[in-house]
């Protein structure tokens, strides 16, 4: 076993209370607490480096070890394994240590580590390298997504006014493989689509997706359990993927995005500073083609890129994209009134009756309206519309459908089978109000008063109600209920001849 070294300050002490001092070395080895032949070998081996006292000016303790104990070169016995390769490898779903050692020695035979040595290497090399590779991440497992903190300016050409749009950042967990491209917001709608787009970049999907708490992804950031937002669990289901956010102020767990957020800022709009855009889509264009430079670089002391990881290790363990695209939908709750209806973005649309007071799970589409209870999709409505109603009879009463069922055509069809005057009232009635609807109450009395009394006296109390201009209910109820009708016209249609025809205006037959 070699032999201790004294620490280098001791020496140097050594050679002060020799050389400057003078003294014997049995008084130098009782100063300096060592032996008399610690003393004399120190000395000798300083004379034969070369090293005089005082020292050289500038020397440090370091470089008086170097001088007199210079490294010895020894043959290699073992072959050094590429770590940076054995990082990337273990990568791979699968791949182990173990694994990885047993082609290591089936390549270097005699000169191979045994498995202690090559895993405690192994790790005393992870330990100098940057933080963010201390985590493994497996090919095609973790998409991390992030938005630049600087926003880029758009001028519009036509007023002037300048717009900030945000930067999304997305970023494969194993090859570090990165996409960017600008929105005008960091809104629900602009951060599903970046998705997609991001999707469609990387050529597929990998099983996880890790964004941090904005409020577009995240409705509530809890620690443990958090809440993603219904439309974005809708689209993570769709591309079958779940969504993982990272804990909240816990940066470390999307150590990835924060390195690709930083680049992205350095190596693209850092270039497109001194640049002005017009349009979104000119950004755009601007950002996708410093893009592939960006991937295609070469990591820092390594000859690989981004690129070269993404096509050895990501692509080929992505999930395929699924035939159609995710269809952009917003998810809301509503509760129907008494009315059976529900009120979305101002506009009212029917549900079953049966269902008045329950709270529904309203799915918004750009065409249609959803609504669902229990998971159990329950009514479907086109979302626009030249009304703000839109009712199906289905969910009516059965009350309210039968009053549904008439239409001023149908009055006048029935009017008709009794007789002329009796249409003519029922038209009027109808004609005379704003709103057809208004007068259904009025035709549906007249209806009544048909199974009270026979058609033909209905018919002459319409025609003397036309008669005296006074075609209301109550007129001809009054007409019927006292005998009017079967009595002559003459003596009482110049009663009415100089009066306008108003509702209103009962004529003299209504106080008999």
């Amino acid at each position: 076993m070699p032999a201790t070294r004294i620490p280098m300050r001791q020496f140097i002490e050594i050679m002060r209370l020799k050389y400057e001092a003078k003294l014997s070395n049995e008084k130098v080895a009782r100063a300096c607490g060592v032996s008399k032949g610690v003393v004399c070998k120190y000395l000798h081996l300083a004379a034969a480096r070369g090293i005089a006292w005082p020292l050289p000016e500038g020397s440090d303790e370091a470089q008086l070890e170097r001088l007199l104990f210079p490294a010895i070169r020894k043959p290699a016995r073992f072959a050094p394994p590429d770590y940076f390769q054995v990082h990337q490898e273990l990568k791979r779903k699968g791949v182990t240590l173990q694994l990885l050692w047993a082609e290591y020695v089936a390549v270097h035979e005699a000169q191979a580590y045994r498995y202690s040595q090559y895993c405690h290497h192994y790790r005393q090399w992870c330990k100098k390298q940057r933080r963010s590779m201390r985590q493994i991440h497996r090919a095609g497992e973790k998409t991390f997504i992030d938005y630049c903190g600087p926003t880029v300016e758009v001028l519009c050409r036509q007023t002037g006014e300048v717009r900030k749009a945000q930067v999304f950042v997305a970023v494969l967990g194993a090859s570090s493989y990165t996409f960017a491209e600008a929105t005008w917001t960091q809104s629900l709608p602009d951060w599903i689509a970046s998705h997609q787009r991001a999707f469609r970049f990387f050529g597929g999907v990998t099983e996880l997706q890790i964004p941090d708490n904005l409020l577009a992804g995240v409705t509530d950031a809890n620690r443990y359990t958090p809440v993603i937002n219904a439309t974005y669990a809708e689209m993570a289901a769709h591309y079958q993927t779940a969504v993982l956010p990272a804990r909240p102020r816990k940066p470390k767990d999307k150590a990835k995005v924060e390195v690709a957020v930083q680049i992205v800022e350095r190596w693209i709009l850092a270039r497109l500073r001194h640049r002005t855009f017009f349009s979104l889509s000119e950004l755009n264009q601007a950002i996708a083609e410093l893009l592939p430079s960006l991937n295609d670089r070469h990591f820092q002391g390594q000859t690989v890129s981004r690129r070269d990881l993404y096509e050895q290790l990501d692509a080929p363990s992505l999930k395929p994209l699924p035939s159609q695209p995710y269809d952009y939908a917003e998810w809301c709750k509503a509760r129907p009134g008494i009315d059976y209806h529900i009120s979305v973005h101002k506009r009212f649309y029917s549900v079953p009756h049966a269902l008045v007071g329950q709270v529904l799970d309203v799915r918004l589409t750009a065409e249609t309206v959803e609504v669902l209870y229990k998971g159990n999709r329950v009514a479907v409505h086109p979302r626009r519309g030249p009304l703000r109603f839109s009712t199906l009879v289905d969910h009516m009463p059965r009350s309210h459908r039968a009053h549904r069922e008439w239409s001023p055509g149908r009055f006048l069809h029935w009017a008709q089978d009794i007789g002329p005057c009796t249409r003519q009232v029922v038209r009027q009635q109808l004609e005379n109000r704003p709103h057809p609807e208004h007068g259904y109450r009025a035709c549906l009395g007249l209806l009544n008063l048909s199974r009270r009394y026979s058609r033909a006296r209905l018919e002459s109390a319409c025609e003397r109600a036309l008669a005296i201009r006074s075609i209301n209910y109550q007129s001809i109820a009054s007409i019927l209920k006292q005998g009017l009708d079967q009595q002559s016209l003459e003596g009482d249609a110049h009663l009415q001849d100089d009066l306008p025809l108003h509702d209103n205006v009962r004529g003299a037959a209504y106080y008999h």
